[in-house]
């Protein structure tokens, strides 16, 4: 078993896994003036609250999009295991061929999300991450990282639209009964869900037509279970997708 690390914008998931499955995950919040001892002070506080032994985590792996906070949290993860954890970046061995302009500037759990997908799935995929942004992921039929969409995710264009808005009041996302809203209230959630879920349907389509083949797709993020049943189109729901990435190419760096 392995605690496995992914740090987005907003949150930093947190879970400890094994070949078999994820004993447990855990959201916190990004807080980038945190101290080391303060986020050791709250990895400490979930393995605690499920009942971790530390002797039984034979080491730790972080993906990062937030430089500011892994040294931070590399340090933490030390106080708390006794055992430097690995860093998603430049040196580990993924096994993803990535064919961008730059593969470099791919995103951490990007490319955790590809490992795992490819592990996992059959190809081509469509990996879709709803974080602070909502990212879509290709990797083609010959398993290589062909590129994808990015764009604003659910939070930030809820934000924009209350905060632009004097009259209309912030809401929670629960599910909706009918697509017409019959309030405010009703109306922007509604929007907001359904505007997700038909730009996944498009965006699909058109990745589709582009690779002249239907794709294998597959969404995770903290906000994708929301999106995902409203979408027309199949898609996979996988919310433990970068931590098991993240276990694969730990187990890929094996020493």
């Amino acid at each position: 078993m392995i605690l496995a690390i992914d740090v987005g914008n907003t949150n930093i998931v947190i879970g400890c896994i094994d070949q078999n499955k994820a004993w447990f995950v855990e959201r916190l919040s990004t807080v980038r003036t945190k101290t080391e001892l303060e986020y050791a002070v709250d990895i400490k506080t979930v393995l605690d609250l499920y009942s971790v032994d530390l002797d039984g985590i034979e080491g730790s792996i972080i993906s990062s999009v937030v430089p500011q906070i892994t040294g931070s949290l590399k340090l933490a993860v030390e106080k708390v295991l006794k055992k430097m954890p690995l860093v998603l970046g430049p040196g580990l061995k993924t096994g993803l061929n990535i064919l961008m302009d730059n593969p470099a500037t791919v995103g951490a759990d990007l490319v955790a999300a590809a490992v795992a997908g490819i592990a996992l799935y059959t190809v081509p995929l469509i990996l879709i991450d709803m974080g602070t942004a909502t990212t879509v992921t290709v990797v083609d039929e010959k398993k290589r990282y062909i590129g994808g969409l990015i764009y604003p995710g659910i939070g930030i264009s809820l934000d924009a639209l209350t905060s632009h808005a004097a009259q209309l009041a912030g809401i929670s996302l629960e599910a909706p009964r009918r697509v017409i809203g019959k309030n405010t209230a009703d109306s922007m959630r509604n929007g907001i869900l359904y505007s997700n879920a038909a730009a996944l349907d498009g965006i699909i389509d058109r990745i589709e037509g582009e690779l002249g083949v239907e794709a294998c797709r597959v969404a995770t993020g903290g906000l994708a279970k929301k999106v995902v049943s409203l979408c027309r189109k199949e898609i996979i729901l996988d919310e433990e997708l970068i931590l098991k990435g993240l276990f694969i190419i730990y187990e890929r760096n094996r020493v």
